[in-house]
């Protein structure tokens, strides 16, 4: 997170994700890595990988848990699901 805030201008914003829905100042830990990897293209796999331990950890160590709704939405509907009606909550320095 402390690259993306060092390159990238920060902006709330609402998103949703597969079902998960929210707003502009809820879950902007992954607004911000949705956006960053939107804007740089990132596959799903790697976009997954950017989540770090929430991912490798808390997600795919238990499958059946309902914590992590972005993540969890976004290995099942992958950018199709992704949605910032506003925008993305980064832009380039």
């Amino acid at each position: 997170m402390a690259a993306i805030e060092k390159q990238y201008l920060y902006t709330p914003k609402a998103f949703s994700c597969g079902k998960v829905a929210s707003p502009a100042d809820k879950n902007q830990g992954s607004a911000k890595l949705f956006s960053f990897a939107k804007l740089n293209k990132l596959s799903k796999d790697t976009t997954l990988q950017c989540f770090g331990r929430y991912y490798r950890e808390d997600v795919l160590k238990n499958p059946s848990g309902a914590d992590h709704g972005n993540i969890r939405n976004f290995m099942e509907f992958g950018w199709d699901g992704v949605s910032f009606p506003d925008g993305l909550a980064l832009k380039e320095k």
